[in-house]
């Protein structure tokens, strides 16, 4: 996916501002193997210590697995959409599936209905869909022009992602569009997969991509360390182009895929909730061992070394040892079929060299 432009991340500060309350930020995302984690990350030129030190967790096929046998949509169906409305789909020929996260095509490619979509979100990035045209040419809202042009036969999308009107100018031009819960939390991953799946006719597949990410989520899982004292980490959105600063607690996303690696998470611990500010006094309360971030993230405050000098940072364990965590944008707080694999990489990120 193309490094976002200036333009584009004052105009994700609207969004994670105007959602704040109710969504995990994203931008937003098999076994790993050795690629799971590296000793130096790849945003700068920091030189990791011997031990613990500077990791990114890296997926080891960054590319979905569609399933195998390919479903054959069976339309028409109707489906009760979350907002409500009984939406009929007849034909999965032409399928737009959009949102905040990059996750619901993410879900599409991976029931292997991939050269059925003809279009992509901003945050869709891995390398099966990076050629298809944006149809959110502005930051994250939906382009009705861009939308249209594409001649869908269905478009699959959720709450975290507009505006209400381009939704609704695209029903009225007679595209069925279908709303899918948009929870971001790992208990919520089947029911989105069955959501789409059932909105597109291939019911029976989502079954079997539900079986095999939940199998790949409690893998991850349970390779967590069970010994010793669980590390506390902070998850900080930054992104220093924008000037935003925040640090995840309870109900932020974050929380459940730090918890998910038997790691506790610092913001929740501090009674935080959702997206707070990042302050000096709150960071250092918090004492995270680790901190984790966004890869673009740590880009655009000038690496390890800028991060270093955000409020509190440098007197946190995690500063004072430069244990820093960064995992792709569209990966990290995706929510979607390879939610599995991305916790397995953060785990090796966090513990493989320690």
């Amino acid at each position: 996916m193309p490094r976002p432009s200036a333009d584009d991340l004052v105009d994700f500060r609207h969004t994670v501002i105007a959602k704040l309350s109710k969504i995990a930020i994203a931008v937003m995302v098999a076994a790993v193997g050795g690629a799971g984690c590296t000793t130096v990350s790849e945003v700068g030129p920091e030189q990791a210590a011997a031990g613990c030190s500077v990791a990114t967790a890296k997926l080891a096929d960054e590319d979905v697995t569609p399933l195998d046998p390919r479903p054959s949509p069976q339309l028409p169906v109707t489906v009760k959409s979350a907002d409500g409305r009984d939406v009929t789909v007849e034909s999965a020929d032409r399928i737009l599936a959009v949102n905040l996260y990059g996750s619901l095509a993410e879900i599409v490619f991976s029931l292997g209905l991939g050269d059925r979509v003809i279009g992509r979100d901003t945050s869709t990035a891995f390398p099966a869909a990076a050629a298809l045209p944006l149809v959110t040419p502005q930051g994250h809202d939906l382009s009705a022009e861009a939308i249209l042009k594409l001649n869908p036969t269905v478009l699959i999308a959720d709450d975290s992602i507009g505006p209400a009107t381009v939704l609704q100018q695209i029903r009225d031009s007679g595209i069925p569009v279908v709303i899918v819960d948009d929870e971001q939390t790992l208990e919520a991953i089947p029911a989105h997969i069955r959501a789409v799946a059932g909105a597109l006719g291939v019911a029976e597949a989502g079954e079997r991509l539900v079986t095999r990410v939940q199998s790949e989520i409690d893998t991850a899982r349970a390779s967590a360390p069970k010994d010793g004292t669980p590390p506390r980490i902070a998850f900080l959105y930054v992104r220093g182009t924008a000037g935003v600063y925040l640090i995840g607690g309870d109900g932020a996303g974050s929380d459940a895929m730090i918890e998910a690696i038997g790691a506790v998470d610092a913001g929740t611990a501090a009674g935080l909730t959702k997206f707070r500010p990042l302050t000096s006094e709150g960071l250092i309360n918090a004492a995270p061992d680790v901190i984790l971030v966004m890869t673009e993230g740590l880009n655009s405050v000038g690496g390890v070394d800028g991060l270093l000098k955000l409020p509190g940072v440098a007197q946190t364990p995690a500063g004072i040892n430069r244990r820093v965590v960064d995992m792709e944008d569209g990966v990290l707080l995706n929510f979607g079929a390879r939610t599995g694999k991305a916790v397995e990489a953060l785990a090796k990120a966090v513990y493989g060299q320690c």
